[in-house]
């Protein structure tokens, strides 16, 4: 009977260890070979140079991009992609969702809850990104709305009835790590 309970309690230490350490290991790998691809990208002899190589052009391109030598470079640009139709859509759209994500026009943050269907059924949590679908001949009364997967960073996109969306109280950064963890993972604090 003692020994039972002894086995019992180590596997409960195995398991609570588990549960420290798979997040952490698996954190860990994922930032090594972030790191080794990024610094890849530059190869070079002495381990990171390449990264602080790669994370001191973007920067200075960054800076370049706040100066005068912006608005010739972009003209530029822009003359380029009007004459390559499919690299100006992959453009467009990259430009688009990094503006979306970090820059000024910020499209993930109004966190909704929607229904897919009429009816009882279940609701998933996303993020209302556009209200007026007039450019898409869409009628005014649909909104779209963006539903980030699980355990990923990808989503779909689902245009639906506006009375099918309920705006939530919530922070944006919250209701992202509350989908992406897969519903494990709940607010830091309440929203005031």
């Amino acid at each position: 009977m003692a020994t039972k309970l002894y086995w019992r309690v180590v596997l409960g230490w195995f398991f609570r260890g588990l549960l420290l350490t798979v997040p952490i290991a698996v954190i860990g790998w994922a930032a090594v070979k972030a790191l080794n691809l990024l610094d890849s990208l530059i190869p070079m002899e002495t381990p990171g140079l390449g990264l602080l190589i790669l994370v001191g052009s973007v920067t200075f391109i960054g800076w370049l991009g706040s100066t005068v030598l912006y608005e010739p470079v972009a003209e530029f640009g822009a003359e380029v992609l009007k004459r390559i139709p499919l690299l100006k859509t992959v453009y467009d759209a990259l430009s688009d969702m990094m503006e979306a994500l970090v820059g000024s026009k910020r499209k993930f943050d109004q966190p909704v809850l929607v229904r897919l269907t009429p009816g009882p059924v279940p609701e998933k949590v996303g993020f209302m990104t556009s209200k007026d679908l007039g450019h898409l001949g869409i009628p005014g009364n649909k909104v779209a709305v963006y539903l980030p997967h699980s355990f990923a960073w990808s989503g779909d996109l689902y245009i639906v009835p506006a009375e099918n969306v309920t705006l939530l109280d919530a922070r944006a950064s919250d209701v992202m790590k509350f989908i992406v963890s897969g519903g494990v993972v709940e607010a830091d604090e309440p929203r005031t």
